[in-house]
């Protein structure tokens, strides 16, 4: 027979608790010496209480158990990305996300021989084409009622990252109109805040600011066409493990709340890959711990779809190996880890609970005050976002010079005798090609560049 453990115990308030904290500090200050103060501006507490939550807690991810296991695949030559689609897919890949830089890829062979009714393809266009949509659309529905086939094609996150429109801002949005009425969908680029350095407040303003503009676009659209279309968010995901659950499991609430007000489709497809950012190349295999406890964090935050970075794939070609290793690691996670098994198992976790509360908050703020202020496109011509952004790249980059901020192996204990010169088959620096543009780009950065082209000139 069952018998309730703490029945006969009182419960302890948070005062209680804080109180009794406050008597075993000895008179050292609660403030100073147990609350981190995080560049979110969050103040993380010892502990968290179901007293400091004035209404039940919700759900707010998906369902945990139905996340696909994914493998990213650079596409020159269709035949060649498609014998690696299947060969991965018969390795334990559940979804293929292809790169195409050009439209005069063969959709034909490079879908060949993939079960489009079981098997999600996300199609990641570098160019501008509703042709090459419409194709892509004609093709499989004569191979399937229906397949799980997402194009995406983002001419805002384009301009954010290059500088520049596709052609211009008129041509881009009417072929941009054109694929998402063939479609039904359209996505939005948000791992490029991430890896450039906004922090996590940031990140999720700038991803609903930028979403909105295409609501914004769209809002002449029919009631039922807007329910039927499909939101996709790609996003990185970092080390910050609590505030990583958090953060997808605020953009779900807050992407919620933004759809509502447009009547568009509230639920959204979250893409989720491992940060860049904190990636290294010396010690580079500390980068697989990296890597897996970010995946769980994807996981734990319900994201749809999770595709790992290679740990070689800063300074090799892609490989049979990183790439098996990347997989094998979602793979142990999801069935040697029991990662497929609950649903929404960060529920109910106090401080999880809290940090997505105080993230959605602030990111709300944040994003009222850029629609204030006349839009992310007009804060992006401006180069307010930029700014903003690059102020938090410089923070975090001053956090890792001055060794707050631990990268293992990098800034922390590094390997004196690792030679990294013979083994670079592709350069893993920030290149800067000098051109003309409409706005400043965002650009991407990772933390150790610095620190690694130094030791790379010792060698």
């Amino acid at each position: 027979m069952s018998k309730s453990l703490f029945k006969d115990f009182e419960a302890v308030s948070s005062k209680s608790w804080k109180q009794k904290i406050q008597v075993d500090l000895k008179g050292a200050d609660y403030n100073d010496t147990l609350i981190w103060h995080t560049n979110e501006g969050i103040d993380v507490k010892p502990f968290y209480h179901s007293d400091e939550f004035e209404s039940s807690l919700e759900t707010s991810a998906s369902e945990a158990t139905k996340w696909k296991i994914s493998q990213v695949i650079e596409v020159t030559d269709a035949k060649e990305a498609n014998a690696k689609a299947i060969d991965a897919i018969a390795r334990g890949a559940e979804s293929v996300i292809y790169n195409i830089v050009s439209e005069n890829i063969s959709i034909e062979d490079l879908l060949q021989n993939i079960d489009l009714a079981n098997i999600a393809v996300d199609i990641k266009c570098n160019f501008l084409s509703d042709e090459f949509a419409k194709k892509i659309k004609s093709i499989t529905l004569s191979a399937v009622e229906e397949s799980q086939i997402t194009i995406h094609t983002e001419i805002i996150g384009n301009l954010a990252k290059t500088g520049n429109w596709y052609s211009n801002l008129k041509e881009d949005h009417e072929k941009f109109d054109a694929i998402v009425k063939t479609t039904n969908q359209f996505s939005v680029d948000a791992s490029l805040y991430q890896n450039a350095g906004a922090n996590i407040v940031q990140q999720l303003a700038y991803n609903l600011a930028h979403a909105n503009e295409y609501l914004n676009h769209f809002d002449n659209l029919s009631d039922e066409i807007k329910e039927s279309i499909e939101v996709t968010f790609n996003t990185a995901v970092g080390s910050n493990y609590f505030f990583e659950i958090a953060k997808l499991r605020a953009l779900r609430q807050l992407w919620q709340t933004l759809a509502t007000e447009y009547g568009f489709n509230t639920n959204c497809r979250i893409v989720a890959i491992p940060s860049k950012r904190n990636k290294t190349i010396y010690d580079y295999n500390v980068n697989m711990l990296r890597t897996t406890t970010e995946c769980m964090s994807a996981i734990l935050g319900g994201a749809n779809v999770i595709a790992n970075l290679p740990y070689d794939s800063l300074y090799h070609n892609s490989n049979e190996f990183g790439d098996r290793i990347a997989r094998n690691q979602l793979l142990v996670l999801k069935n040697e880890s029991y990662f497929d098994k609950v649903n929404n198992p960060a529920d109910g976790a106090y401080y999880i609970e809290s940090l997505t509360e105080q993230l959605a908050e602030k990111a709300l703020t944040l994003f009222k005050d850029i629609e204030a202020n006349g839009g992310f496109l007009s804060q992006l011509k401006e180069g307010t976002i930029q700014r903003k952004i690059k102020e938090s790249a410089d923070k975090e980059q001053a956090d890792f010079d001055a060794k707050k901020l631990i990268l293992l192996g990098t800034n922390k204990h590094p390997n004196p005798a690792d030679k990294m010169k013979n083994d670079l088959e592709v350069s893993p620096f920030l290149k800067i090609k000098k051109r003309k543009t409409l706005i400043e780009p965002i650009i991407e950065k990772r933390l150790s560049e610095g620190l690694e082209i130094k030791r790379l000139k010792e060698e």
